[in-house]
């Protein structure tokens, strides 16, 4: 299962909770962000942990959109 796949797995789950849910997603033992999803609005809110210790956060209605954030997240640094 390719890492995209996985995401979306993950979210998908989530989705079909019957009730508000949220979810972490690490790389290399390091949390990213952390994924809310609300059934009432059936969105995603996606906050993002930056280097410095701050938070970013983004709200979304597409599962899709969603996935690719983090996947982007998930990539190794160059």
């Amino acid at each position: 299962m390719s890492l995209l796949e996985g995401i979306l797995s993950r979210l998908k789950n989530m989705q079909e909770a019957e009730e508000d849910t949220e979810r972490y997603f690490e790389q290399n033992g390091v949390r990213k962000c952390k994924v809310n999803y609300y059934t009432k609005t059936n969105s995603f809110e996606l906050k993002v942990y930056n280097k410095d210790g701050k938070t970013d956060t983004f709200q979304f209605d597409d599962i899709d959109m969603t996935a690719i954030e983090i996947y982007e997240l998930l990539q190794p640094e160059a």
